[in-house]
């Protein structure tokens, strides 16, 4: 299935049928991309469209379907248990197997209550486990050409940053992803393709968008383009070749999120972090097709309970927004469960930037990281709720691709001579097709204008046809 810009096009249709209306009234000459021309017979509008639609068929850039669908994986992951043991200090859950834990049912503490998730990971778990057993087999879409995206949820202190980040010792999620990733570029642009990837990383600090390789204060606007993917102008955007050129900005940049000191944390993260990496490959050969996947990985600041954190003046602020952020995030999971009619993705910047990882076209994983005393009790249960329904949701990953115009393929110009083939001029079939396009018309035959610009559909015909004429309209 291949779906193009122009709404002539869309298959299936755009939706009320605008699209087709479009292509209808682009037929029967009434007004198409705001130029009016005279109404023509059957056959006229027949060769016009037909040749045009061929000029367009070579759109610039097609979604490729990959498969009907593909469901957000969740995993989840038990930090170990701190303090005495007793008390607020005692575990209020456990795990079963490696789908399942339980948690104690909060009305009735004889009760259990159970919930199964793709991958359950307990306190013994290594940082290796997690990366193999739910993100690295992730990775193998992006040199598809498909998006992914890996998200760590849970509520502050459950281990959040020490899951993406890790330490020196037990390098988290990111920099094992950024290792891998580097090293099957290089394996796979031995045979079709060529591979190169470059990172941007920035924060969202109190519904701020910063550029954290490039620290300002300005916040940075998010945009979607035609092709619905979601930008950011103006974010920087560097080329790396190596894991050593990934710390050597990775490392600086992540000294320039905002954390703070709380009751629960003592680097508390103040802010959602998002680690963008573009993989863009261009095929070596006819016809050499580039596509570009896009790799988000996200540490998601933790909700705060202000009672417990003792958060007050900017504390409270940030604790403030970073609340509504996931609580919006929480919404647009139960729209899209729903089938609502409207997502509220741009009642937040985290949900408007995370547009393609719910819902989207992005193979997804939510990590949600989750704390076994008590004094969690209800930040836990949140945080499983969260998500149980979020394994609900369905993305539609598909093939990011785009083909260069075939007919503006360099060849050889006709008047070069055979005594010397590599001063032979390359000239484009572009500019053989404007030739033909301008060359005037028989006599008896009319060209269509409105304004004094004159219908270019109608040249592209004659010229498709070798200079014959299709019926003079009167």
């Amino acid at each position: 299935q291949i779906q193009t810009e122009a709404g002539e096009f869309l298959n299936p249709p755009c939706p009320n049928g605008f699209g087709a209306k479009r292509a209808e009234e682009g037929l029967h000459g009434e007004i198409y991309r705001g130029l009016r021309f005279p109404a023509f017979p059957a056959a006229v509008c027949s060769g016009v469209f037909m040749a045009t639609s061929k000029r367009q068929s070579q759109a610039e850039f097609r979604r490729v379907s990959v498969k009907a669908q593909s469901r957000v994986r969740v995993c989840v992951r038990l930090r170990p248990g701190v303090g005495t043991g007793q008390g607020q200090d005692a575990p209020c859950v456990r795990g079963v197997d490696s789908h399942s834990l339980e948690i104690l049912n909060w009305r009735n503490e004889m009760e259990t209550m159970k919930y199964r998730f793709d991958a359950f990971y307990g306190e013994k778990s290594a940082q290796n486990d997690i990366y193999m057993g739910s993100v690295q087999p992730v990775l193998r879409h992006l040199l598809e050409g498909q998006n992914a995206s890996i998200l760590a949820y849970g509520p502050t202190g459950a281990g959040k940053t020490h899951t993406m980040l890790g330490s020196p010792d037990q390098p988290g999620v990111i920099p094992r992803a950024l290792r891998d990733l580097l090293q099957m570029t290089r394996n796979a642009s031995r045979n079709e393709w060529k591979y190169s990837i470059s990172m941007s990383y920035l924060e969202i600090y109190q519904e701020k968008v910063l550029d954290l390789l490039e620290p300002s204060l300005h916040d940075l606007p998010i945009r979607e383009d035609r092709n619905h993917h979601i930008l950011v102008p103006g974010l920087t955007q560097k080329e790396i070749t190596s894991f050593s050129d990934f710390e050597n900005l990775f490392l600086p940049a992540s000294a320039n999120r905002t954390v703070a000191s709380t009751q629960l944390n003592q680097r508390s993260s103040r802010s959602h972090a998002v680690l963008l990496v573009w993989v863009s490959q261009t095929q070596n050969w006819p016809p050499y097709a580039r596509r570009a996947a896009k790799l988000c990985l996200i540490d998601l600041a933790g909700s705060e309970d202000n009672r417990r954190t003792g958060n007050k003046g900017l504390r409270l602020k940030e604790s403030g927004a970073i609340n509504t952020s996931l609580f919006v995030l929480s919404k647009v999971v139960d729209a899209l469960n729903q089938g609502l009619p409207r997502v509220p993705y741009r009642d937040s910047k985290l949900t408007r930037l995370l547009q393609d990882s719910l819902g989207g076209t992005a193979h997804s994983v939510i990590i949600a990281n989750i704390a076994p005393e008590k004094r969690y009790y209800f930040d836990t249960l949140t945080s499983l709720n969260f998500a149980a329904k979020s394994k609900q949701v369905v993305n539609k990953p598909f093939i990011h691709e785009t083909l260069p115009d075939m007919a503006a393929a360099k060849r050889p110009c006709a008047d070069s001579t055979d005594a010397d083939p590599e001063a032979k001029r390359p000239c484009l079939e572009e500019d053989h097709r404007t030739e033909m396009e301008e060359k005037p018309l028989r006599s008896g035959a009319r060209s269509f204008s409105s304004e004094g610009c004159v219908c270019s559909m109608i040249r592209l015909s004659l010229a498709a046809s070798g200079g014959s004429l299709l019926p003079a309209v009167m």
